[in-house]
């Protein structure tokens, strides 16, 4: 077996410790792991397969020996170092939104389009929003089955999607503590609070978070005439996003069919319980990898529509099981989805 030098950049943060934590679970076959983390951090002490590995520091010298790396990190961080650890690196998955809109640059569910990892001429790799992973791993299939015209989707996003800081301040609130200045992400309270507010909110009333699932879907699907309306919130809840999604096909479609395919859609677990009573919820999906389906039912306000609830866990599948099941693709080379490489 091949064994790869792999480096893990914003490895002491939530999603770099997910990294290396799915890196571990699913035995990826690395021959040396190199954490690196900012400066607070240099230095510190961390487990990985028994081994005891030191967090070094952002520079080139993370890079020279690398096969495959990793970022999660803030966008400013990726723009700068992403390109230059790819001088190095075979290839390079990162985490950030910095290049998930770049021409050539491929935006990737290995479950939905693996293929394209391979058509990246800068050697960069680009993880989408959780949010849009969450909705288009069950959708996709449908897609292909009966078309989708437009989606209608509502998030309720857990607050470790905006870090570790989000979660402290959340600790802090339910707990009855001030929240230091520092650790506050989030504008007002989030404690027994619902903040339709996910990243950056504009002029025109969208938010950022918004617009990268509009532009995400587009582009991970290949149409650009398709129609999202999307709706992001943030609630208090520590871990696990949920959203209820409504599609509007161009094609009828039977129930048990959308069931069948849903069954068989890869890491997608249909949780719709006898006739439609059942649902999953946040708390039984923490800690899973699925992307888990429930509440089906028809939309009869439009033709051909269907709505759902989909919930999965944002650490995991959402970021770091993504990010790891692209290396998983690219370590089996293009011969495994019979494409050639450009």
């Amino acid at each position: 077996m091949t064994l790869y030098n792999v480096v893990v950049v914003g490895a002491t943060g939530l999603v770099g410790r997910k990294i290396r934590d799915i890196l571990e679970e699913r035995n990826f076959p690395v021959d040396r792991l190199v954490p690196v983390a900012s400066r607070k951090s240099v230095g510190l002490d961390i487990l990985f397969k028994g081994l005891h590995v030191k967090v070094a520091p952002l520079d080139e010298n993370a890079f020279v020996h690398a096969d495959i790396a990793f970022f999660a990190t803030k966008n400013d961080i990726s723009r700068e170092w992403v390109p230059r650890a790819a001088q190095h690196c075979r290839i390079v998955i990162d985490n950030s939104s910095a290049f998930r809109q770049e021409r050539g640059i491929p935006l990737v569910i290995p479950e939905i389009n693996p293929r394209t990892i391979f058509t990246s001429r800068s050697r960069i790799v680009a993880n989408p929003n959780c949010s849009t992973i969450q909705m288009l791993l069950p959708l996709k299939p449908l897609d292909d089955a009966y078309r989708i015209r437009r989606i209608v989707v509502a998030t309720y996003q857990a607050v470790s999607g905006a870090g570790q800081r989000g979660v402290l301040q959340l600790e802090h609130e339910t707990a009855g503590k001030s929240v230091p200045e520092h650790n506050r992400v989030f504008r007002h309270p989030i404690a027994g609070n619902v903040l339709p507010e996910v990243g950056v909110l504009y002029s025109d009333g969208f938010s950022s978070e918004e617009y990268k699932m509009v532009d995400e879907t587009r582009k991970i699907l290949g149409r650009c005439s398709i129609k999202v309306a999307p709706t992001c919130v943030r609630v208090p809840v520590m871990n696990v996003h949920s959203e209820a999604v409504t599609v509007e096909f161009e094609r009828p479609f039977d129930m048990r069919t959308v069931q069948r395919i849903l069954q068989e859609a890869p890491g997608v677990v249909l949780a719709n319980g006898e006739n439609g009573s059942g649902y999953p919820h946040a708390l039984e999906v923490d800690g899973r990898d699925e992307v888990f389906v429930g509440r089906l039912r028809r939309d009869e306000s439009v033709s051909n529509g269907l709505s759902m609830w989909i919930v999965m866990d944002n650490l995991r599948k959402g970021a770091a099981t993504n990010a790891v099941q692209i290396a998983e693709a690219w370590v089996k080379g293009p011969s495994a989805f019979k494409v050639e490489t450009p």
